[in-house]
Order: C-alpha cells, then sequence, then structure tokens
C-alpha cells in the first residue's frame, strides 16, 4: 500500500501530479485528450486535506458543482488529489460507487463522470505487479472529475477511441517496470 507522506505541502502534491500527467499520461500517450487540455491551461488541480471518506464525498460534491457551474474554457476537467485519505487500494475502489451516486444524487450524470487513478491500481482478475495496471497508477489517490460532452468531442476527433486501453497495455508491456520506474512519476514496484 502506497502512504502519502503527511508533510508534503499542496505544491509539492500538485508538482508530483503534474509530473506523472506530463511523462506518463501525455509522455507516453496514455490519454491522447489530455494533452489539449493541459496545454489550454484547463485542468484544475485540487489537493484535499479531508482525512475520511465523508469529507472527501462533500469536497466531491462542491468540486461536481464547480465543474458543472465553470465553462470548459474556464476548467475542462478536475484532479481531486486526495493524498490523506483512501490510499488503500480497496477502500479507494469502493468509494467510486460512492463518486457515482452524488453524481446521479446531484442530477450531474450525463454531464459529468469520475475517473479513477491510484498508486495501487489494480483492473480487476491481474496481479498486482502486472505492468497494465499501471495505465491508471498515479502518485496519489485521484478522482479525476471529467465533462461527457468534451469526452463526446474527444472521441469524434480520435475514431479509434476503444483502441486506446489495448494500444496502453501494448505501451506498458514495452515500457516494462524499469522504464516506468525511470519515469520517476509515481509508485515504483
Amino acid at each position: 500500500m502506497s502512504i502519502a507522506n503527511p508533510n508534503a505541502d499542496d505544491d509539492a502534491i500538485v508538482a508530483a501530479t503534474r509530473r506523472w500527467l506530463e511523462r506518463a499520461v501525455i509522455g507516453l500517450n496514455l490519454c491522447p485528450f489530455a494533452k489539449s487540455v493541459y496545454v489550454k491551461e484547463q485542468v484544475r488541480y485540487v489537493v484535499s486535506s479531508a482525512t475520511t471518506p465523508e469529507a472527501l464525498l462533500e469536497q466531491l460534491m462542491d468540486e461536481l458543482q464547480h465543474l458543472s457551474d465553470t465553462t470548459s474554457e474556464q476548467v475542462d476537467t478536475t484532479l481531486l488529489i486526495h493524498p490523506f485519505v483512501l490510499n488503500d487500494f480497496e477502500d479507494y475502489n469502493e468509494f467510486l460507487d460512492v463518486a457515482d451516486a452524488a453524481v446521479e444524487d446531484m442530477q450531474l450524470d450525463g454531464e459529468l463522470q469520475v475517473a479513477s487513478f491510484h498508486p495501487d491500481y489494480q483492473f480487476a482478475d491481474t496481479d498486482p505487479n502486472d505492468i497494465a495496471n499501471y495505465t491508471n497508477r498515479a502518485p496519489y489517490p485521484i478522482l479525476h472529475l471529467l465533462r461527457e460532452d468534451s469526452i463526446d468531442r474527444a472521441v469524434e476527433a480520435f475514431p479509434e477511441a476503444a483502441e486506446i486501453f489495448e494500444k496502453n497495455i501494448d505501451t506498458m508491456e514495452k515500457l516494462g517496470h524499469d522504464g516506468w520506474d525511470k519515469l520517476d512519476v509515481g509508485p515504483a514496484r
């Protein structure tokens, strides 16, 4: 299990997240849609000080509302980084159902969705060290708030979107654990 450094300040947490985004997500082209919003500075980075799932849920709902109320030209996507809660992947994974329920309760389904990144991310039926899991590994637990219309526009611009997952697995297999470690973007083996 990965544990966040309780002495890290928000700037250091955001810097580590940006490094991961630049080197892994954009650098390895794991998400072909990320570069555009990153370059346009339309990514909002929010470091949560929450230490309980309940406090995180409250902040998640605030951020969902903020994203809904803000134009996509100002903020297209939000990374809610929560280094002090849900560090255990199983707890985090269970919280994703709570996050999805919050989107529905706020009547934002069809408008916003939540994607997931975690230092110990593990796809179902995989070994914890399977390199494929690293496509969703980040230096801290992150709830990624996305606009559905932005996803739709990105898919129109990238018609092979269904192939992204397979391409990412291939990229990670070619990179290997040593290559990932050399990126210096987050959790090492």
